[in-house]
């Protein structure tokens, strides 16, 4: 399954959350849940995937998916977010951001 699908199957079935930053970012652009929902749902592609490497992570390099997508009213929204896996098995996505995208559709 693409990684597209599977943010998308994650959101759909509410496996999925707000960090306290995308939902401040939310709530300056005038963005509910349902907005960055209906995004993710609409979108065609993954616009970009980041690599990042916390200091504190000896793991794995850190995957941020980032996807912009309209909403059903036609708002374009800018969403970073990453796949998390539970130590119990739980899979979700959380949203690191969410706001309006500044790129013109």
């Amino acid at each position: 399954m693409d990684v597209l699908q599977r943010i998308q199957r994650l959101v759909r079935q509410g496996y999925f959350q707000f960090t306290l930053k995308a939902l401040d970012e939310m709530s300056v652009d005038g963005l509910y849940p349902s907005d960055v929902v209906e995004s993710i749902g609409n979108a065609r592609t993954v616009t970009k995937t980041l690599r990042s490497n916390k200091p504190f992570r000896l793991r794995e390099k850190e995957r941020l998916y980032v996807i912009e997508s309209f909403n059903n009213t036609g708002t374009l929204i800018y969403t970073k977010g990453k796949i998390l896996r539970e130590p119990q098995g739980e899979v979700f996505y959380i949203l690191v951001s969410a706001k309006i995208s500044t790129r013109s559709g």
